[in-house]
Protein backbone atom coordinates (compact mmCIF):
# COMPACT_ATOMS: atom_id res chain seq x y z
CA UNK A 1 0.00 0.00 0.00
CA UNK A 2 3.07 2.49 0.88
CA UNK A 3 4.64 1.54 -2.52
CA UNK A 4 1.42 2.71 -4.63
CA UNK A 5 1.72 6.01 -3.24
CA UNK A 6 5.13 6.60 -2.50
CA UNK A 7 6.71 4.90 -5.58
CA UNK A 8 3.54 5.28 -8.34
CA UNK A 9 4.80 7.07 -11.44
CA UNK A 10 2.72 10.27 -12.26
CA UNK A 11 3.62 11.41 -15.57
CA UNK A 12 3.54 15.17 -16.38
CA UNK A 13 3.36 15.66 -12.65
CA UNK A 14 -0.26 14.66 -13.39
CA UNK A 15 -1.35 13.96 -9.70
CA UNK A 16 0.86 16.54 -8.17
CA UNK A 17 -0.79 19.53 -9.97
CA UNK A 18 -4.58 18.30 -9.40
CA UNK A 19 -3.72 18.10 -5.86
CA UNK A 20 -2.05 21.65 -5.64
CA UNK A 21 -4.87 23.18 -7.63
CA UNK A 22 -7.82 22.15 -5.61
CA UNK A 23 -5.89 22.99 -2.23
CA UNK A 24 -5.89 26.51 -4.57
CA UNK A 25 -9.52 26.34 -5.15
CA UNK A 26 -10.71 25.12 -2.31
CA UNK A 27 -8.77 27.86 -0.11
CA UNK A 28 -10.24 30.34 -2.40
CA UNK A 29 -13.74 29.33 -2.09
CA UNK A 30 -13.16 29.43 2.28
CA UNK A 31 -11.93 32.79 1.81
CA UNK A 32 -14.84 34.17 -0.63
CA UNK A 33 -17.49 32.70 1.70
CA UNK A 34 -15.47 34.50 4.87
CA UNK A 35 -15.08 37.72 2.90
CA UNK A 36 -19.11 37.40 2.64
CA UNK A 37 -19.64 37.23 5.91
CA UNK A 38 -20.75 33.31 6.11
CA UNK A 39 -20.58 31.83 9.30
CA UNK A 40 -18.61 28.66 10.24
CA UNK A 41 -21.05 26.77 8.80
CA UNK A 42 -21.41 28.37 5.66
CA UNK A 43 -18.12 28.10 5.12
CA UNK A 44 -17.44 24.53 5.36
CA UNK A 45 -20.60 24.10 2.89
CA UNK A 46 -18.68 25.99 0.77
CA UNK A 47 -15.47 24.42 1.02
CA UNK A 48 -17.17 20.88 0.57
CA UNK A 49 -19.14 22.08 -2.35
CA UNK A 50 -15.41 23.30 -4.22
CA UNK A 51 -14.19 20.42 -3.33
CA UNK A 52 -16.71 18.16 -5.12
CA UNK A 53 -16.62 20.54 -8.45
CA UNK A 54 -12.77 20.05 -8.78
CA UNK A 55 -13.09 16.34 -7.43
CA UNK A 56 -16.08 14.96 -9.44
CA UNK A 57 -16.22 16.32 -12.93
CA UNK A 58 -14.30 14.84 -15.50
CA UNK A 59 -15.58 15.42 -18.84
CA UNK A 60 -13.36 14.89 -21.71
CA UNK A 61 -13.15 17.92 -23.11
CA UNK A 62 -12.57 21.44 -21.04
CA UNK A 63 -15.56 23.30 -22.37
CA UNK A 64 -17.40 19.84 -21.32
CA UNK A 65 -16.15 20.22 -17.91
CA UNK A 66 -17.35 24.06 -17.56
CA UNK A 67 -20.80 23.01 -18.77
CA UNK A 68 -20.98 20.17 -15.91
CA UNK A 69 -19.46 22.51 -13.56
CA UNK A 70 -21.62 25.41 -14.21
CA UNK A 71 -24.87 22.47 -14.05
CA UNK A 72 -23.74 21.76 -10.32
CA UNK A 73 -25.70 24.02 -8.71
CA UNK A 74 -28.59 23.75 -10.53
CA UNK A 75 -29.10 20.34 -9.21
CA UNK A 76 -27.18 20.84 -5.72
CA UNK A 77 -29.53 23.58 -4.29
CA UNK A 78 -32.91 22.28 -4.92
CA UNK A 79 -31.44 18.87 -2.70
CA UNK A 80 -30.25 21.16 -0.39
CA UNK A 81 -33.71 22.71 -0.02
CA UNK A 82 -35.73 19.36 0.24
CA UNK A 83 -32.74 17.87 2.81
CA UNK A 84 -33.00 21.64 4.82
CA UNK A 85 -36.78 21.34 4.64
CA UNK A 86 -37.12 17.93 5.74
CA UNK A 87 -35.10 17.60 8.51
CA UNK A 88 -38.35 17.46 11.49
CA UNK A 89 -39.55 14.56 9.10
CA UNK A 90 -37.22 11.85 9.46
CA UNK A 91 -39.29 9.68 7.64
CA UNK A 92 -39.78 11.31 4.49
CA UNK A 93 -36.23 12.59 4.81
CA UNK A 94 -34.86 9.24 5.05
CA UNK A 95 -37.33 8.11 1.62
CA UNK A 96 -36.47 11.21 0.05
CA UNK A 97 -32.64 10.32 0.66
CA UNK A 98 -33.02 7.07 -0.49
CA UNK A 99 -34.11 8.60 -3.97
CA UNK A 100 -31.32 10.68 -4.30
CA UNK A 101 -29.08 7.72 -3.69
CA UNK A 102 -31.21 5.72 -6.76
CA UNK A 103 -31.26 8.97 -9.53
CA UNK A 104 -27.62 9.88 -8.16
CA UNK A 105 -26.37 5.80 -9.60
CA UNK A 106 -28.62 5.22 -12.19
CA UNK A 107 -27.11 9.15 -14.17
CA UNK A 108 -23.91 7.14 -14.44
CA UNK A 109 -25.86 5.72 -17.72
CA UNK A 110 -25.11 9.19 -19.14
CA UNK A 111 -21.55 9.44 -18.73
CA UNK A 112 -19.22 11.76 -16.76
CA UNK A 113 -21.89 14.32 -16.46
CA UNK A 114 -24.01 12.24 -15.40
CA UNK A 115 -21.70 10.64 -12.85
CA UNK A 116 -20.63 14.29 -11.63
CA UNK A 117 -24.14 15.76 -10.98
CA UNK A 118 -25.30 12.25 -9.29
CA UNK A 119 -22.26 12.81 -6.83
CA UNK A 120 -22.85 16.17 -6.04
CA UNK A 121 -26.51 15.97 -5.43
CA UNK A 122 -26.09 12.92 -3.21
CA UNK A 123 -23.04 14.78 -1.59
CA UNK A 124 -25.26 18.22 -1.36
CA UNK A 125 -28.53 15.75 0.90
CA UNK A 126 -25.40 14.26 2.94
CA UNK A 127 -24.09 17.81 3.76
CA UNK A 128 -27.27 19.15 4.87
CA UNK A 129 -27.42 16.25 7.86
CA UNK A 130 -23.71 16.87 8.34
CA UNK A 131 -24.30 20.19 9.30
CA UNK A 132 -28.01 19.65 10.64
CA UNK A 133 -28.91 22.19 8.29
CA UNK A 134 -32.41 24.09 8.80
CA UNK A 135 -34.54 25.96 6.30
CA UNK A 136 -33.63 29.02 7.74
CA UNK A 137 -29.90 28.56 6.38
CA UNK A 138 -30.38 27.52 2.93
CA UNK A 139 -30.17 31.28 1.86
CA UNK A 140 -27.09 31.38 3.43
CA UNK A 141 -25.85 27.83 2.34
CA UNK A 142 -27.04 28.32 -1.35
CA UNK A 143 -25.51 31.57 -1.96
CA UNK A 144 -21.87 29.56 -0.08
CA UNK A 145 -22.37 26.63 -2.76
CA UNK A 146 -22.83 29.15 -5.84
CA UNK A 147 -19.81 30.95 -4.62
CA UNK A 148 -17.24 28.40 -4.35
CA UNK A 149 -18.06 26.65 -7.34
CA UNK A 150 -17.44 30.17 -9.25
CA UNK A 151 -14.74 30.52 -7.06
CA UNK A 152 -13.72 26.68 -7.98
CA UNK A 153 -14.27 27.46 -11.69
CA UNK A 154 -12.09 30.35 -11.55
CA UNK A 155 -8.94 28.52 -10.57
CA UNK A 156 -9.39 25.49 -12.90
CA UNK A 157 -10.84 27.07 -15.93
CA UNK A 158 -8.93 30.52 -15.61
CA UNK A 159 -6.10 30.64 -13.16
CA UNK A 160 -4.62 26.89 -13.74
CA UNK A 161 -6.30 25.58 -16.45
CA UNK A 162 -3.21 22.70 -17.54
CA UNK A 163 -5.74 20.47 -19.47
CA UNK A 164 -6.09 23.13 -22.33
CA UNK A 165 -2.11 21.63 -23.37
CA UNK A 166 -3.36 17.60 -22.79
CA UNK A 167 -5.41 15.64 -25.40
CA UNK A 168 -8.89 15.05 -24.40
CA UNK A 169 -8.86 12.11 -22.33
CA UNK A 170 -11.76 9.73 -23.05
CA UNK A 171 -12.91 7.14 -20.57
CA UNK A 172 -14.18 3.41 -22.64
CA UNK A 173 -18.07 2.86 -22.58
CA UNK A 174 -18.40 -0.60 -21.00
CA UNK A 175 -18.56 -3.46 -23.56
CA UNK A 176 -21.90 -4.52 -24.77
CA UNK A 177 -23.06 -8.10 -25.55
CA UNK A 178 -22.75 -9.01 -22.13
CA UNK A 179 -25.21 -7.08 -20.05
CA UNK A 180 -22.88 -4.36 -18.60
CA UNK A 181 -25.16 -1.70 -20.73
CA UNK A 182 -27.96 -2.15 -18.18
CA UNK A 183 -25.06 -2.47 -14.76
CA UNK A 184 -26.34 1.14 -14.01
CA UNK A 185 -29.55 -0.26 -13.44
CA UNK A 186 -28.66 -3.09 -11.67
CA UNK A 187 -26.56 -0.70 -9.57
CA UNK A 188 -29.17 1.59 -8.66
CA UNK A 189 -31.19 -0.76 -7.08
CA UNK A 190 -28.45 -2.00 -5.40
CA UNK A 191 -27.24 1.03 -4.02
CA UNK A 192 -30.48 1.91 -2.66
CA UNK A 193 -30.86 -1.47 -0.87
CA UNK A 194 -27.64 -1.31 0.69
CA UNK A 195 -28.52 2.46 1.50
CA UNK A 196 -31.45 1.35 2.79
CA UNK A 197 -30.16 -1.60 5.25
CA UNK A 198 -27.08 1.16 5.98
CA UNK A 199 -29.82 3.84 7.13
CA UNK A 200 -31.93 1.56 9.26
CA UNK A 201 -29.10 0.39 11.58
CA UNK A 202 -27.60 3.43 11.05
CA UNK A 203 -30.09 5.09 12.77
CA UNK A 204 -30.33 2.26 15.49
CA UNK A 205 -26.72 3.37 15.94
CA UNK A 206 -26.88 6.89 16.12
CA UNK A 207 -30.35 9.23 15.58
CA UNK A 208 -27.55 11.87 14.91
CA UNK A 209 -24.82 10.11 12.65
CA UNK A 210 -26.69 7.85 10.76
CA UNK A 211 -25.51 9.34 7.47
CA UNK A 212 -21.81 8.28 7.87
CA UNK A 213 -23.46 4.59 7.29
CA UNK A 214 -25.25 5.88 3.94
CA UNK A 215 -22.18 7.57 2.95
CA UNK A 216 -20.10 5.00 3.28
CA UNK A 217 -22.83 2.66 0.55
CA UNK A 218 -22.55 5.20 -1.80
CA UNK A 219 -18.89 5.84 -2.09
CA UNK A 220 -18.64 2.02 -2.07
CA UNK A 221 -20.78 1.77 -5.47
CA UNK A 222 -18.64 4.37 -7.07
CA UNK A 223 -16.27 3.36 -10.09
CA UNK A 224 -17.37 -0.28 -9.44
CA UNK A 225 -18.81 -2.59 -12.14
CA UNK A 226 -19.05 -5.78 -10.42
CA UNK A 227 -19.84 -7.62 -6.58
CA UNK A 228 -15.77 -8.44 -6.64
CA UNK A 229 -15.18 -4.59 -7.07
CA UNK A 230 -17.63 -3.95 -4.64
CA UNK A 231 -16.16 -6.19 -1.46
CA UNK A 232 -12.66 -4.93 -2.43
CA UNK A 233 -13.65 -1.31 -2.59
CA UNK A 234 -15.24 -1.97 0.85
CA UNK A 235 -12.87 -3.83 2.73
CA UNK A 236 -10.61 -0.50 1.48
CA UNK A 237 -12.77 1.68 2.90
CA UNK A 238 -12.85 0.18 6.38
CA UNK A 239 -9.15 0.03 6.17
CA UNK A 240 -8.56 3.34 5.19
CA UNK A 241 -11.13 4.49 7.73
CA UNK A 242 -9.15 2.86 10.33
CA UNK A 243 -5.94 4.42 9.65
CA UNK A 244 -7.48 7.56 9.74
CA UNK A 245 -8.63 7.76 13.15
CA UNK A 246 -5.43 6.71 14.21
CA UNK A 247 -4.27 9.23 12.88
CA UNK A 248 -6.72 12.03 13.63
CA UNK A 249 -6.38 11.11 17.43
CA UNK A 250 -2.81 11.25 17.02
CA UNK A 251 -2.53 14.65 15.22
CA UNK A 252 -6.29 16.29 15.14
CA UNK A 253 -7.16 15.93 18.66
CA UNK A 254 -4.39 17.23 20.59
CA UNK A 255 -4.58 20.57 18.59
CA UNK A 256 -8.44 20.80 20.42
CA UNK A 257 -9.74 22.61 17.47
CA UNK A 258 -7.62 25.42 17.20
CA UNK A 259 -8.19 27.57 14.55
CA UNK A 260 -4.79 27.99 12.26
CA UNK A 261 -2.86 24.72 12.85
CA UNK A 262 -6.56 22.47 12.07
CA UNK A 263 -7.34 25.15 8.82
CA UNK A 264 -3.39 23.86 7.45
CA UNK A 265 -4.18 20.35 8.32
CA UNK A 266 -7.28 20.39 6.40
CA UNK A 267 -4.98 21.64 3.61
CA UNK A 268 -2.94 18.78 3.62
CA UNK A 269 -5.75 16.58 3.96
CA UNK A 270 -7.66 18.30 0.78
CA UNK A 271 -3.64 17.50 -1.12
CA UNK A 272 -3.67 14.00 0.44
CA UNK A 273 -7.22 13.23 -1.03
CA UNK A 274 -6.29 14.27 -4.58
CA UNK A 275 -3.03 13.29 -4.62
CA UNK A 276 -3.33 9.45 -4.10
CA UNK A 277 -7.15 8.76 -5.31
CA UNK A 278 -6.27 7.67 -8.45
CA UNK A 279 -3.28 4.96 -7.32
CA UNK A 280 -4.81 4.02 -3.93
CA UNK A 281 -8.43 3.76 -2.36
CA UNK A 282 -7.28 2.79 1.00
CA UNK A 283 -5.12 5.87 1.33
CA UNK A 284 -7.69 8.44 -0.10
CA UNK A 285 -10.47 7.11 2.77
CA UNK A 286 -7.50 7.72 5.05
CA UNK A 287 -6.97 11.58 3.98
CA UNK A 288 -11.21 11.51 4.23
CA UNK A 289 -10.98 10.46 7.30
CA UNK A 290 -8.45 12.77 8.91
CA UNK A 291 -10.41 15.86 6.98
CA UNK A 292 -13.87 14.74 8.53
CA UNK A 293 -12.31 14.71 11.69
CA UNK A 294 -10.75 17.97 11.07
CA UNK A 295 -14.41 19.45 10.46
CA UNK A 296 -15.48 18.15 13.50
CA UNK A 297 -12.77 19.25 15.51
CA UNK A 298 -13.19 23.06 13.91
CA UNK A 299 -16.98 22.67 14.68
CA UNK A 300 -16.31 22.09 18.61
CA UNK A 301 -17.72 18.38 18.38
CA UNK A 302 -15.13 16.23 18.08
CA UNK A 303 -15.11 13.45 20.57
CA UNK A 304 -13.20 9.51 21.41
CA UNK A 305 -17.38 8.57 20.81
CA UNK A 306 -17.43 10.30 17.68
CA UNK A 307 -14.41 8.67 16.20
CA UNK A 308 -15.97 5.25 17.54
CA UNK A 309 -19.19 5.67 15.79
CA UNK A 310 -17.57 6.82 12.76
CA UNK A 311 -15.65 3.20 12.62
CA UNK A 312 -19.06 1.81 13.54
CA UNK A 313 -20.77 3.95 10.88
CA UNK A 314 -18.35 2.99 8.30
CA UNK A 315 -18.57 -0.72 8.68
CA UNK A 316 -22.50 -0.82 8.76
CA UNK A 317 -22.26 0.82 5.63
CA UNK A 318 -19.66 -1.04 3.84
CA UNK A 319 -21.70 -4.19 5.08
CA UNK A 320 -24.74 -2.90 3.43
CA UNK A 321 -23.40 -2.42 -0.06
CA UNK A 322 -21.62 -6.24 -0.04
CA UNK A 323 -24.96 -7.57 1.34
CA UNK A 324 -26.63 -5.83 -1.53
CA UNK A 325 -23.80 -7.14 -4.47
CA UNK A 326 -24.52 -10.29 -3.12
CA UNK A 327 -27.76 -10.55 -3.27
CA UNK A 328 -29.56 -8.03 -5.26
CA UNK A 329 -29.45 -8.40 -9.01
CA UNK A 330 -25.35 -9.28 -8.79
CA UNK A 331 -23.07 -8.67 -11.61
CA UNK A 332 -21.02 -11.44 -12.03
CA UNK A 333 -16.94 -11.05 -11.61
CA UNK A 334 -16.51 -12.70 -14.07
CA UNK A 335 -18.81 -11.31 -17.22
CA UNK A 336 -17.18 -8.15 -16.30
CA UNK A 337 -13.44 -9.01 -16.08
CA UNK A 338 -13.77 -11.16 -19.80
CA UNK A 339 -15.66 -8.61 -20.83
CA UNK A 340 -12.88 -5.82 -20.59
CA UNK A 341 -9.91 -8.42 -21.63
CA UNK A 342 -12.07 -8.89 -24.50
CA UNK A 343 -11.71 -5.30 -25.65
CA UNK A 344 -8.45 -4.61 -24.77
CA UNK A 345 -7.27 -7.32 -26.81
CA UNK A 346 -9.62 -6.35 -30.05
CA UNK A 347 -7.55 -2.92 -29.11
CA UNK A 348 -4.17 -4.29 -29.37
CA UNK A 349 -5.18 -5.34 -33.07
CA UNK A 350 -6.52 -1.74 -33.81
CA UNK A 351 -2.77 -0.79 -32.57
CA UNK A 352 -1.18 -2.82 -34.39
CA UNK A 353 -3.08 -2.52 -37.71
CA UNK A 354 -2.66 1.36 -37.15
CA UNK A 355 1.29 1.26 -36.72
CA UNK A 356 1.58 -1.34 -39.65
CA UNK A 357 -0.07 0.95 -41.98
CA UNK A 358 1.72 3.66 -40.28
CA UNK A 359 4.87 2.16 -41.50
CA UNK A 360 3.50 1.36 -44.77
CA UNK A 361 3.19 5.44 -45.45
CA UNK A 362 -0.43 5.30 -45.02
CA UNK A 363 -1.61 9.29 -44.96
CA UNK A 364 -4.02 9.31 -42.74
CA UNK A 365 -2.56 6.02 -40.33
CA UNK A 366 -2.37 7.23 -36.69
CA UNK A 367 -1.82 4.98 -33.98
CA UNK A 368 -1.52 7.42 -31.09
CA UNK A 369 -5.07 6.96 -30.47
CA UNK A 370 -5.30 3.53 -30.27
CA UNK A 371 -2.61 3.52 -27.88
CA UNK A 372 -4.40 6.26 -24.89
CA UNK A 373 -7.53 3.74 -25.62
CA UNK A 374 -5.68 0.86 -24.61
CA UNK A 375 -3.75 2.15 -21.82
CA UNK A 376 -7.55 3.63 -20.63
CA UNK A 377 -8.98 -0.37 -21.04
CA UNK A 378 -5.96 -2.19 -19.45
CA UNK A 379 -6.55 0.40 -16.56
CA UNK A 380 -10.61 -0.99 -16.65
CA UNK A 381 -9.28 -4.73 -16.87
CA UNK A 382 -7.05 -4.04 -13.30
CA UNK A 383 -9.53 -2.61 -11.70
CA UNK A 384 -11.44 -5.66 -12.55
CA UNK A 385 -9.27 -7.92 -11.89
CA UNK A 386 -8.62 -6.61 -8.46
CA UNK A 387 -10.71 -8.94 -6.07
CA UNK A 388 -8.49 -11.87 -7.44
CA UNK A 389 -5.24 -10.22 -7.16
CA UNK A 390 -6.28 -9.25 -3.96
CA UNK A 391 -3.69 -10.08 -0.74
CA UNK A 392 -6.89 -11.73 1.08
CA UNK A 393 -8.25 -13.67 -1.54
CA UNK A 394 -8.19 -17.34 -0.49
CA UNK A 395 -8.06 -18.91 -4.11
CA UNK A 396 -4.42 -19.30 -5.01
CA UNK A 397 -4.74 -20.61 -8.45
CA UNK A 398 -7.13 -18.04 -9.96
CA UNK A 399 -5.06 -15.31 -8.59
CA UNK A 400 -1.93 -16.83 -10.12
CA UNK A 401 -3.51 -17.09 -13.33
CA UNK A 402 -5.28 -13.23 -12.52
CA UNK A 403 -1.78 -11.91 -12.17
CA UNK A 404 -0.05 -14.14 -14.73
CA UNK A 405 -2.68 -12.11 -17.68
CA UNK A 406 -1.99 -8.73 -15.86
CA UNK A 407 1.46 -9.49 -16.40
CA UNK A 408 0.98 -10.31 -20.49
CA UNK A 409 -1.40 -7.98 -21.08
CA UNK A 410 1.37 -5.38 -19.64
CA UNK A 411 3.68 -6.78 -21.80
CA UNK A 412 1.35 -6.18 -25.01
CA UNK A 413 1.18 -2.69 -24.42
CA UNK A 414 5.02 -2.19 -23.91
CA UNK A 415 5.42 -4.06 -27.03
CA UNK A 416 2.67 -1.89 -28.81
CA UNK A 417 4.31 1.17 -27.21
CA UNK A 418 7.64 0.14 -28.82
CA UNK A 419 6.07 -0.20 -32.02
CA UNK A 420 4.25 2.82 -32.02
CA UNK A 421 7.66 4.68 -31.40
CA UNK A 422 9.38 2.59 -34.30
CA UNK A 423 6.41 3.62 -36.75
CA UNK A 424 7.34 7.23 -35.50
CA UNK A 425 10.48 7.42 -36.96
CA UNK A 426 10.70 8.93 -40.41
CA UNK A 427 13.24 6.84 -41.17
CA UNK A 428 11.42 3.72 -40.84
CA UNK A 429 10.19 2.03 -44.01
CA UNK A 430 8.02 -1.16 -44.98
CA UNK A 431 9.38 -4.25 -44.27
CA UNK A 432 7.69 -6.91 -46.62
CA UNK A 433 7.74 -9.08 -43.43
CA UNK A 434 5.46 -7.11 -41.01
CA UNK A 435 2.08 -7.66 -43.07
CA UNK A 436 2.52 -11.58 -42.46
CA UNK A 437 3.65 -10.71 -38.66
CA UNK A 438 0.63 -8.41 -38.44
CA UNK A 439 -1.60 -11.11 -39.68
CA UNK A 440 -0.35 -13.84 -37.25
CA UNK A 441 -1.06 -11.03 -34.47
CA UNK A 442 -4.66 -10.70 -35.99
CA UNK A 443 -4.85 -14.75 -36.06
CA UNK A 444 -3.46 -14.80 -32.11
CA UNK A 445 -6.20 -12.14 -30.95
CA UNK A 446 -9.41 -13.84 -33.31
CA UNK A 447 -7.93 -16.98 -31.37
CA UNK A 448 -8.22 -15.43 -27.81
CA UNK A 449 -11.78 -13.35 -28.45
CA UNK A 450 -13.58 -15.81 -30.83
CA UNK A 451 -12.92 -19.44 -29.26
CA UNK A 452 -10.39 -20.72 -31.53
CA UNK A 453 -7.44 -22.89 -30.90
CA UNK A 454 -4.28 -20.35 -31.36
CA UNK A 455 -1.97 -21.43 -34.22
CA UNK A 456 1.13 -21.64 -33.29
CA UNK A 457 4.07 -20.72 -35.17
CA UNK A 458 8.00 -21.83 -35.73
CA UNK A 459 9.29 -18.10 -37.06
CA UNK A 460 12.37 -17.60 -35.11
CA UNK A 461 12.17 -14.22 -33.24
CA UNK A 462 14.17 -11.87 -35.14
CA UNK A 463 16.96 -9.92 -33.30
CA UNK A 464 16.68 -6.74 -31.36
CA UNK A 465 17.57 -4.44 -33.82
CA UNK A 466 15.32 -6.01 -36.38
CA UNK A 467 13.21 -3.09 -35.23
CA UNK A 468 8.79 -3.09 -35.97
CA UNK A 469 9.40 -6.89 -36.27
CA UNK A 470 10.94 -7.53 -32.92
CA UNK A 471 7.63 -5.43 -31.40
CA UNK A 472 5.52 -7.71 -33.27
CA UNK A 473 7.28 -11.12 -32.60
CA UNK A 474 7.10 -9.90 -28.52
CA UNK A 475 3.31 -9.24 -29.23
CA UNK A 476 2.52 -12.45 -30.94
CA UNK A 477 4.54 -14.65 -28.26
CA UNK A 478 2.37 -12.70 -25.12
CA UNK A 479 -1.31 -13.35 -27.10
CA UNK A 480 -0.21 -16.74 -27.48
CA UNK A 481 1.07 -17.81 -23.70
CA UNK A 482 -2.03 -15.62 -22.67
CA UNK A 483 -4.45 -18.43 -23.92
CA UNK A 484 -3.09 -20.48 -20.85
CA UNK A 485 -4.89 -18.42 -18.06
CA UNK A 486 -7.53 -17.49 -20.10
CA UNK A 487 -8.36 -20.75 -21.24
CA UNK A 488 -8.90 -22.30 -17.99
CA UNK A 489 -10.95 -25.53 -17.04
CA UNK A 490 -14.77 -25.24 -17.47
CA UNK A 491 -15.55 -24.67 -13.72
CA UNK A 492 -12.61 -22.44 -13.00
CA UNK A 493 -13.17 -19.40 -14.65
CA UNK A 494 -9.94 -16.65 -14.31
CA UNK A 495 -12.77 -14.86 -11.80
CA UNK A 496 -15.08 -16.92 -10.99
CA UNK A 497 -16.79 -14.41 -8.04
Amino acid sequence: MLKRVFAAPDPGRARLRFAARAVLGIGLAVLVCAAAGHSLTGAVTGGLAALLALFTVADPTVRGQAVTTALLPVVGIPVLAAASALHAQPLVRDLAFLAVVGAGVYARRWGPRGHSLGVFAFMTFFVAQFLHATPGQLPELSVAVVLSVLSAAAVRFGLWCYERRLPPATAPAPPGGTGLARVTTRQAVQAVAGAGFALVVGELMSGQRWYWAVGATWWVFVNTASRGETLVRGFRRVLGTVLGLGLGVLVVAPLHGAGLPTALLVAVSVFGIFYTAAVSYTWMMLWVTVLATSLYALLGVLTPGLLALRLGETAVGALGAWLAVLFVLPVSTHAVTDAWIQRALRCVHACTAEAAARLADTADADPAPRVAELEQLLGRVRLSVAPLVHPLNPMLGRKQRARQVLRLLDDCAREIHGLVAVAADPEASHDARLAAACWRVEAAVEALTGGAEPVADGTARPAADAGALAHLHGLERALTELSAPLRAPSGSPLVGA
